[in-house]
């Protein structure tokens, strides 16, 4: 059996830098408030609850004062830092620097499509945590559709400037795009500039894996996707993997791994999603190693 962990997985620039920010913080023992899971990545969270860093819903930011909060790395809308601003709470701002920007542009698109009537429609997973910080940039008005179901919340007769959650699926996306404009030429005939402007804000640290994932899951026999459920960029990279390979197994660890996957012949990959911690890939590794060894 020959086992490799995929050098590309793991976490993000964001991820990594919201969880150094963390244990920063915690690292004289004191108590750390978490606005929403700091990473979809329930094994991970649960480690840094070990090390005082508490989860809180929006609810319970609301009646905390006179403390610190972090903010993860999927960035919040503007009521976050009015509340905490009126609680006189600290906020640990471990927004990504990418999602920063997108808001920024999100906000503008949306003063400038208040001008001519128009709609900020974004590609994106509703209530995922990002979706939310971008919605609140357009005072909760953006259309969020995430399937071709979903566009029927758009009045084509009317300008529309897209957006994507900056980490789903590039094909999701360019999927979108297509049938908005196509809507659009059912409706009005032609497709202008003004009628419609594209952009695609997928993360390109994110967008970069869907090639080299292509390439390690055609390299191996079998595939183990380690990722957290709750993970939409963990789902999307998977089903990379799976058009593949179809030995893909989508796993949170090594308790999900089913050994009749496997044949003692097999090259076995272990790649994650951008929310994997490497201890996780490197523990289901771990695993397999220690079973050959049983078996032999």
């Amino acid at each position: 059996m020959q086992i490799e962990i995929d050098p590309h997985s793991g976490y993000c620039f964001g991820v990594e830098f919201a969880i150094q920010m963390a244990e920063d913080e915690m690292s004289d023992g004191q108590q750390l408030y978490c606005l929403g899971d700091i990473v979809h990545n329930a094994m991970e969270v649960e480690r840094l609850y070990q090390k005082g860093l508490r989860t809180i819903d929006r609810n319970q930011l609301e009646q905390l004062h006179d403390c610190k909060v972090l903010i993860r790395a999927h960035g919040e809308p503007p009521e976050t830092y009015q509340i905490a601003l009126e609680n006189n709470i600290e906020l640990i701002d471990a927004s990504c620097p990418v999602v920063l920007k997108l808001q920024n542009r999100i906000k503008h698109s949306y003063d400038k499509a208040q001008e001519v009537g128009g709609q900020v429609v974004i590609y994106g997973k509703p209530g995922h945590a990002e979706v939310i910080g971008l919605t609140g940039q357009t005072n909760d008005e953006a259309i969020i559709v995430s399937s071709e179901e979903d566009l029927d919340k758009i009045d084509f007769n009317k300008p529309v400037v897209l957006y994507s959650q900056t980490t789903k699926s590039t094909k999701g996306f360019y999927t979108i795009k297509e049938q908005i404009e196509e809507r659009i030429k059912d409706h009005k005939g032609t497709l202008t500039v003004e009628d419609f402007n594209s952009n695609d804000s997928i993360c390109r640290q994110v967008s970069n894996r869907e090639p080299k994932m292509v390439d390690f899951s055609s390299k191996h026999d079998v595939i183990l996707f380690v990722s957290g459920k709750k993970s939409s960029n963990g789902r999307a990279l998977y089903n990379v993997c799976l058009e593949n390979n179809p030995r893909s197994y989508f796993v949170e660890n090594e308790e999900d791994i089913d050994l009749s996957w496997i044949n003692p012949s097999d090259r076995i990959g272990i790649c994650g999603a951008t929310s994997t911690p490497r201890w996780l890939m490197e523990r289901v590794s771990n695993f397999l190693s220690k079973h050959e060894q049983v078996e032999a």
